[in-house]
């Protein structure tokens, strides 16, 4: 059963907001930890029906999240977030499917 678009972008809003606090530090910390759980949620979103595009659009909306309420904690995640901060609306879309990609 595949998921809509807007059940999954609430899901991720949920999912993100909930986060317990020393979970989101563990997470965010280390890029490659990042990535790693970025890793396991694709999979994830992969065995319950949703295709590129729902991916990349859950991945948009953790970004969009993190630019707006986290500091970076490396050098990785400034970088990811000074792209985020000057990319338009499609540049951003294509940046969440590259992050798909790199985590996949």
């Amino acid at each position: 059963m595949a998921h809509t678009d807007q059940e999954t972008q609430s899901k991720v809003e949920r999912t993100v907001e909930n986060m317990d606090e020393n979970k989101k530090e563990r997470i965010l910390a280390d890029f490659d930890t990042f990535k790693s759980y970025l890793n396991d949620k694709v999979s994830a979103g992969k065995r319950v029906g949703l295709g590129e595009e729902q991916l990349a659009m859950a991945a948009e909306k953790v970004a969009d999240y993190l630019a707006k309420h986290e500091e970076p904690r490396n050098s990785e995640e400034k970088l990811l977030q000074e792209l985020w901060k000057v990319g338009d609306k499609d540049e951003r879309h294509k940046l969440a499917h590259m992050l798909v990609k790199l985590v996949d």
